[in-house]
């Protein structure tokens, strides 16, 4: 999917195990014995959260640096303590200071995502905004601070960071059924039917566009047509896909009460490149 998952890929791996990585490709300490602790903190706190937590603790308090404090963070995230995470993520990024712009714009969109799956909308869309304000022209980051602004049910900022993305990337066709979905909950039914038009002449049978397409005649009042969409995605989908269960409330003409994303949650990244998240991620 399109969304950023906060699954730390081995960005930090990749950097300091690559020969002539020179000056430090990652903001951690390069000794193989740290990067292999690292690594296996990381794998962990991906399967067993609980688990990793206190050891990554007792490694920070061990002199473990950013990268046990990281692996802290993605423990916390794991084990759905998301505040808690939120401001780990957010700490490590400050106290990078000025180094590696790059990867302290992932820490902090790893921060914003934690947030919003803690529920804080707010703090999410700032943590996002340190990270766009280091990183502008990546897709993600302002997808990232749209869903945001759509969790505060903030539609011209959300549409308006969509607009940012689609610029990156004009042809993205989840990028421009959310857009849709936003102008949808916006009550702009001409602008987002244009948009959902445009994703379906790239791909006619993308079933997020085709439900999509649907609700936005359903809240037009063209039962019909809406019906015909609701109808062809249950013929493409498995049966008691989370697809068809929307097309189906479709039918029985339940409209969604928010933009409805293919999909957004995920798992939080390691440094090497920290979150790379995304719905195509």
């Amino acid at each position: 999917m399109m969304f950023r998952r906060l699954v730390l890929v081995a960005l930090l791996a990749l950097g300091l195990a690559s020969p002539g990585a020179g000056q430090g490709l990652s903001p951690f300490e390069s000794t193989p014995d740290h990067l292999l602790r690292y690594t296996e903190c990381m794998k962990l706190a991906r399967r067993e959260p609980l688990r990793a937590l206190p050891m990554a603790e007792k490694w920070n308090a061990e002199g473990g640096g950013l990268g046990a404090r990281h692996c802290v963070a993605v423990a916390m995230f794991q084990a759905g303590k998301y505040s808690q995470a939120g401001a780990q993520f957010e700490a490590i990024a400050r106290d990078m200071g000025q180094d590696r712009p790059g990867l302290r714009a992932e820490l902090w969109a790893q921060a914003g995502q934690a947030w919003l799956e803690g529920g804080q909308a707010e703090k999410a869309a700032e943590a996002q905004s340190r990270a766009l304000d280091l990183k502008s022209n990546d897709a993600d980051l302002w997808i990232d601070r749209a869903l945001s602004y759509a969790a505060m049910s903030q539609w011209p900022r959300a549409i308006s960071d969509l607009d940012q993305a689609l610029r990156l990337r004009p042809d993205d066709v989840e990028l421009l059924v959310l857009r849709a979905a936003a102008w949808r909950n916006a009550r702009k039914p001409s602008q987002a039917m244009a948009d959902v038009v445009r994703a379906l002449r790239i791909a006619p049978d993308h079933t997020e566009a085709l439900l999509e397409r649907g609700f936005i005649n359903l809240a037009q009042g063209n039962r019909g047509q809406a019906n015909d969409d609701f109808n062809r995605v249950l013929r493409i989908v498995p049966p008691g896909s989370d697809a068809a269960r929307r097309a189906q409330a479709g039918l029985d003409g339940q409209q969604p009460a928010a933009v409805t994303p293919p999909a957004a949650t995920g798992t939080p990244p390691a440094p090497n490149a920290p979150p790379k998240s995304g719905g195509k991620r």
